[in-house]
């Protein structure tokens, strides 16, 4: 049962941008809006680490390794979530999960690769 779908994931310059989406098609609109949703990533031999969340009522968090650069944005009515990387890094490099949580579930998607050429 795939809960969340991620996009946007792919190939990119040191310094551009690029732009992530994690969509929900199967929750409704009241189950969605439980959950912190976030993106967490996990590099080649790394564990997986908190990139960024968000709550219902879009208040956020990021790892410092991002501040500045990241942005993470949720839209209740569409039931997505996104997350928009500017000046992006090698070690930037890594597959990105979204993430739904609340103190009951915690759900993932299957994961989406981006990689940052120098």
């Amino acid at each position: 049962q795939v809960l969340l779908v991620e996009s946007g994931g792919g190939l990119v310059q040191a310094g551009g941008s690029l732009r992530l989406s994690c969509r929900a098609p199967r929750l409704i609109t009241s189950v969605f809006n439980q959950y912190r949703m976030g993106w967490y990533r996990q590099a080649p031999g790394k564990q997986r680490e908190l990139v960024a969340t968000v709550t219902y009522n879009r208040v956020t968090d990021y790892a410092d390794s991002v501040k500045g650069r990241f942005t993470i944005s949720r839209d209740n009515s569409r039931k997505t979530v996104d997350l928009r990387m500017n000046d992006v890094r090698v070690d930037d490099t890594g597959t990105y999960y979204c993430n739904a949580y609340d103190s009951q579930n915690d759900y993932w998607g299957q994961g989406t690769q981006v990689t940052v050429q120098g």
